[in-house]
């Protein structure tokens, strides 16, 4: 098993020459890197290669201990994962959920417009007035913006919290640490760049305003508990501790995302359940941005039914990647059924035309590690069950299809 996980390193690492978004992170032997990037070998050479590993981890006999059944199923999923956008990269054109089916091992719900129309009926309820909803929605949000020159503050208190909650429960490696960037001209609002040697760097776009929510939501997701975590863990427990290699290095198109995806966002629940989240910002947050904290539980009451409106961004993707409607078409979905302003809709669909069906392990990831979690930890765990269970997810190398 250890030979067919290093020729999947340099498999993704010789992938990467061809797709500049596709190694996300790589902490491995500092050679293997050099070979890929002195070989660049072919996309029919790399073709052939993951056609050969695909048939020799299935005939690899399958572990009976648990952790070994699951990094046997990792690599084959990997694997199959790497085969399909070898042949994306070659020029095969999929359908959204053939696409996502075979890179992350999943496939999301298909909602019809009148799902989102229920949801939005409530929320005009929450803005009285004329006019489009998304425009009643932003006028209401304009008051929540965090001011530039506050930013970092509140993103340094936002990290505090989540850091101080996260510690109380996950024993992380004593070196570990991040350091954050403010940056522009992105597609993302947010990014961790995992460095190993249990380090990221965490850059937040600021293109556009950043709404208060977004302090504690990025916080959680690009670092504690988020991705930060979930990388720190991997590489503690299944690089250091067992030599699995094959965790050295994170393709970004696989069905690890699904997982890295939705263990950060559902971390932001787990970190703050209940009200414990509106009681921090109003306390912490909304002081440190200059905003009435009075305001904050009406805030949150507003953009809970606003998350329920997460998969119209699906939706869209799904239309146009399929080439149902265009882009244009796409950010008026987005405007009209997410709710977003037009200059956000339109960095969405950006985001499209980079990570494609890459969007359900956002909701989707979430909503299945939130099921798999909580089914385990029992309907009435304690904050403490909830995080042993989160933790061990956190560790292990399930993947979609393995979180039953």
């Amino acid at each position: 098993m250890n030979d067919i996980a290093e020729r999947y390193v340099k498999l993704v690492l010789a992938l990467g020459q061809h797709d500049k978004d596709y190694v996300d992170a790589y902490y491995g032997p500092a050679e293997w890197k050099q070979q890929a990037d002195t070989a660049k070998a072919s996309l029919d050479e790399l073709a052939s290669r993951a056609r050969t590993l695909l048939e020799d981890i299935r005939k690899a006999p399958v572990p009976s201990a648990v952790m070994e059944s699951l990094r046997h199923h990792y690599l084959e999923r990997q694997l199959s994962a790497v085969n399909a956008r070898i042949r994306m990269l070659k020029g095969e054109r999929m359908t959204f959920d053939e696409e996502s089916k075979a890179l992350y091992d999943a496939v999301a719900p298909t909602l019809a417009e009148s799902h989102f129309q229920k949801i939005l009926d409530q929320l005009e309820k929450a803005f009285p007035g004329t006019g489009p909803a998304a425009s009643r929605y932003e006028e209401f949000r304009r008051g929540f913006v965090i001011p530039r020159d506050k930013v970092d503050a509140v993103f340094t208190a936002a990290i505090d919290g989540c850091r101080k909650r996260t510690l109380a429960h996950v024993q992380l490696p004593a070196s570990e640490r991040f350091t954050i960037e403010y940056v522009t001209n992105k597609s993302w609002s947010g990014y961790n760049w995992y460095q190993g040697n249990f380090r990221s760097l965490i850059q937040v776009n600021t293109d556009l305003p950043i709404y208060i929510d977004r302090a504690v939501d990025l916080a959680c997701h690009e670092g504690y508990p988020g991705h930060h975590v979930y990388n720190a863990l991997l590489e503690k427990h299944l690089v250091r501790d067992r030599g699995w290699i094959e965790f050295s290095v994170y393709p970004l198109f696989s069905p690890q995302s699904l997982i890295a995806e939705g263990t950060a966002n559902y971390g932001i629940e787990v970190a703050f359940p209940g009200p414990e989240r509106v009681a921090f910002e109003r306390s912490v947050l909304f002081p440190a941005a200059g905003l009435d904290g009075a305001k904050a539980e009406e805030y949150y009451r507003v953009q809970g039914l606003v998350d329920q409106l997460a998969y119209a961004g699906n939706e869209a993707a799904r239309r146009y990647l399929n080439g149902e409607i265009d882009r244009a078409a796409a950010a008026a979905w987005l405007e009209r059924y997410a709710l977003m302003p037009k200059d956000r809709a339109e960095q969405r669909v950006r985001f499209f035309d980079q990570y494609r069906s890459y969007v359900i392990n956002y909701n989707l990831g979430k909503d299945l590690v939130r099921r798999f979690v909580e089914t385990r930890a029992g309907a009435r765990a304690s904050e403490a069950r909830r995080w042993e269970e989160f933790e061990k997810l956190l560790s292990s190398p399930r993947l979609p299809s393995t979180l039953q």
